[in-house]
């Protein structure tokens, strides 16, 4: 059929459709073959992971809030529906848990505020053209990679003994102090242990954060007359707010849920004058085979270290700007 053939068949109302090629089809069908290739493979990294983590830390907490419930000593077959008595019981007759929640705020709070300043301090220190950086990072980081128990235990051993002997070598007084026998200079001393061994972690992260500054927006304001101090303020901490959150973040949950630490530094002592929330669930549970209620502590220890890091979270990240 010609052209005007076409055109005839065209004004008489017949259609006319173009002749379909083999080659969009076999093109949309290799797509398809693609994206279900690599939704396969996605499938088979992801797969183990959420296996893993649903086996151990969905299920656990779903059974976790279950037995909050219910009054269980753990090893008997049966447990005993109360309720909420479990969590009445929490607020108005436990006098441990309620000291137990003071201290781990105590503690928090001063974790926190004196880790991140010494933090920024350091980077800031690290940043400059001071000799040895590399050496002095690595030795920040070391106590890091320790385990919080065998941090604990060393510091213990620094308290007791290395210091019983520096006192009778200096005769200083600062060495005699009962630093994990008092209870206020207990409190002190698992604040300071903390913040010495988790130091190193933070300083890196905020260096990371200060090399990502612009060196040109330094430089301006250094032609504009702006000194060290006021260029640090106004440039280098608004634009290191992403790692600022991020340190939050993690030391505000760390501090909340800490747990080894405590358990190998003081015991949870002198009485129960530095006993965490974490280890106040665990003296409940393991040591006192009450697991329902020790159940109902860890649901609300989970509720505090989730709503405290959200307000957190999202006061940081609306202070956060870009270069």
């Amino acid at each position: 059929m010609n052209k005007n053939e076409n055109r005839a068949a065209d004004n008489f109302g017949s259609p006319v459709f173009p002749k379909r090629t083999g080659g969009f089809f076999m093109q949309a069908n290799s797509q398809k073959r693609r994206a279900r290739k690599t939704a396969l493979e996605f499938a088979g990294y992801v797969a183990p992971a959420v296996f893993f983590i649903t086996l151990f830390v969905g299920i656990p907490f779903v059974m976790c809030i279950y037995y909050s419930f219910r009054k269980w000593n753990g090893i008997g077959k049966t447990s005993e529906f109360v309720g909420l008595e479990n969590y009445i019981r929490l607020f108005t007759n436990d006098p441990a848990f309620v000291s137990a929640l003071k201290y781990t705020f105590i503690y928090a709070i001063g974790t926190v505020l004196i880790v991140n300043v010494l933090a920024i301090f350091f980077a800031a220190l690290l940043e400059s053209k001071i000799k040895g950086r590399g050496f002095f990072r690595a030795a920040f980081y070391i106590p890091n990679i320790i385990s919080l128990v065998i941090i604990g235990f060393i510091w213990k051993f620094i308290c007791t003994r290395v210091f019983e002997a520096l006192m009778s070598i200096t005769g200083w007084g600062i060495f005699g102090l009962s630093w994990l026998g008092d209870s206020q200079l207990a409190v002190f001393s698992t604040i300071i242990v903390s913040v010495w061994q988790s130091l190193g972690f933070y300083i890196l992260i905020y260096v990371a954060g200060m090399q990502g500054v612009p060196t040109e927006l330094n430089e301006s304001a250094d032609l504009d007359g702006a000194g060290a101090v006021r260029r640090f303020f106004s440039i280098t901490i608004p634009l290191i707010m992403p790692s600022i959150s991020f340190c939050m973040f993690h030391s505000v949950a760390n501090s909340l849920k800490m747990f080894e630490l405590i358990f190998s530094l003081t015991g949870g002592g002198p009485g129960t004058s530095t006993t965490s929330i974490a280890l106040d669930i665990y003296n409940t549970a393991f040591n006192n085979s009450r697991y329902g209620y020790g159940s109902a502590k860890s649901v609300i220890l989970f509720i505090i270290v989730l709503v405290i890091s959200v307000i957190q979270v999202n006061f940081f990240k609306g202070r956060e700007v870009e270069a």
